[in-house]
């Protein structure tokens, strides 16, 4: 019998490439999305293509009754949730003394209370067959001060924390707890960056490039396998040497 996986924002991205790669090892997946249903829908078509199960739903993660309904329907195709992999997030870059409030709560309520939101339900899943996997996908920029990034620092430094209480509370039940904090990834995001200020980044990368969405999920799929069958608590950095 085929594991489930969910994965938060795998409309694209991180998350997308995230649900290719666990569809690759075997797995069954939920395909979260909150507003691209055509683009959750290619990753779904993709993932069948390979011979697996998936789904797309709709949840807006800060909604904690729109994360019970996802959970709730996943469990219902499926009958069990094996994976879940955190990676719904905001990033809204602005100075101290320029915060919007509203983005700052925003950051907050998708960041931080979004992935407790899913841990929650996850857990509350897991606790019945005593065996499960967790994921956050954090940031190198909770390791890193980079200006301009207080608040998304912040809810990254949250999710670290937040991966090694979590994983001491239920590792007792079987339920393994862990984090990777990418760096600079190619995703659509940083591919907008004008070519100068993506050269500025690059000069302070010690493997001078930037990684692939490829690479993350590779390291996300080895944490949901039997091969982190002893590894807890941890939170993975992925930057090429930027943090050093």
């Amino acid at each position: 019998m085929s594991k489930t996986a969910i994965v938060t924002g795998a409309s694209r991205g991180i998350g997308k490439a995230c649900a290719l790669r666990l569809a690759k090892a075997g797995m069954d997946v939920v395909v979260n999305y909150n507003s691209s249903e055509e683009e959750a829908m290619k990753v779904v078509d993709a993932i069948k293509e390979m011979g697996q199960e998936a789904v797309a739903i709709k949840a807006n993660v800060s909604d904690r009754k729109e994360v019970g309904t996802l959970f709730r329907e996943a469990f219902k195709q499926f009958g069990h949730i094996d994976v879940l992999v955190n990676n719904a997030g905001v990033v809204d870059d602005a100075y101290l003394l320029m915060l919007n409030m509203d983005s700052l709560d925003r950051s907050m309520d998708i960041n931080v209370k979004g992935y407790f939101y899913c841990c929650q339900q996850a857990a509350l899943k897991m606790f019945k067959q005593k065996s499960g996997k967790i994921v956050n996908v954090s940031s190198v920029s909770s390791k890193l001060a980079l200006a301009g990034q207080s608040v998304y620092s912040a809810t990254k430094g949250a999710v670290n924390s937040m991966t090694a209480t979590l994983a001491k509370e239920l590792a007792p039940y079987g339920i393994q707890v862990n984090a990777v904090a990418p760096g600079f990834i190619g995703t659509e995001m940083i591919e907008a960056i004008p070519e100068e200020k993506k050269a500025e980044y690059l000069k302070n990368i010690p493997m001078g490039r930037l990684g692939t969405v490829e690479e993350v999920a590779e390291v996300v799929n080895m944490l949901c396998s039997d091969a982190s069958s002893y590894i807890t608590g941890q939170v993975i950095v992925m930057d090429g040497g930027l943090s050093l």
